[in-house]
Formats: structure tokens, sequence, C-alpha cells
């Protein structure tokens, strides 16, 4: 009967901490949720700094072809602003670097992003691209 016990209790303790670790594994943001007024980020977002968190968006038109990162935006792009002196880049976007290079997706198609968030403003030394919030180590998905 204690052996029965001791079972249960290991199996519920196993349950609640896969549980746990799944709770913890990723958290979501939105854009509605990335700034307060203004360019401050917001406190989920401060919260959430160096976690990892899913966001849904849409994969912007490639800076660089054959680049281990891309630009997440909240509503699709069908031009490159970078590539166009005259389209305005819109203030929230994400960048997203993943560890090997970026299979572009069409860009009218959502795509869940999952990776450790950053924020603060860094200058990319190979490409010069200046970023504000970022995912690193990131994946996506199409949904």
């Amino acid at each position: 009967m204690r052996r029965l016990i001791s079972v249960a209790l290991l199996m519920f303790i196993s349950v609640a901490v896969a549980a746990g670790a799944a709770v913890a594994a990723a958290s979501t943001l939105t854009f509605a949720e990335l700034y307060e007024k203004g360019s401050d980020p917001s406190a989920k977002t401060k919260a959430l700094t160096g976690r990892e968190v899913s966001i849904v968006g849409y994969m912007a038109p490639p800076l660089k072809a054959q680049a281990p990162f891309f630009v997440l935006t909240k509503m699709p792009m069908a031009v490159c602003p970078f590539c166009d002196s005259t389209l305005d880049w819109p203030t929230d976007i994400v960048l997203i670097k993943t560890s090997s290079i970026v299979e572009a997706t069409p860009f009218n198609f959502p795509i869940k992003v999952v990776g450790k968030l950053e924020v603060g403003f860094e200058k990319d030394p190979e490409t010069g691209f200046v970023s504000f919030l970022r995912l690193s180590d990131a994946t996506f998905e199409r949904l």
C-alpha cells in the first residue's frame, strides 16, 4: 500500500512539474502589448525580457536573401520597406533572429514565432540593421 501511495505521489509530482514547465516555456505576447503609450516597452514586455515568448504576425519581405533573420510585422506587407524609401516602416516590428537561414513564407500568411525576448537598441554589425525588440534563437511555423 505504501508503495502504491509513493508511486501515485511521484506521478502527481511529475505531472505538476511537466505542467509548470509547459506554462513557463513560452508566454504569449501580442503586438498590442509590446509598448505603452509612445515608444516605451510595456510592463508586460519588460517582465518577459530574457524569457521565451511567442508572438503571431507576418513575415515582411526579406531585407537580404539567405539571412538568419527576418522582420515580423503586425500587418502583412507586400513590399520590403527598406527597399523603397517612399514607404513608411511600421513602428511595431520585431526582429526575429534564427539559428539557420530563413526560408521566406508568403507575406500574407500569419506565422507564430517562439524565441527569447530581448529589449534595447542593438545594431547588427554585419547588416547595420538597428532593432529595439528582438526574439533570438527563434523558430516559427505558418498558421
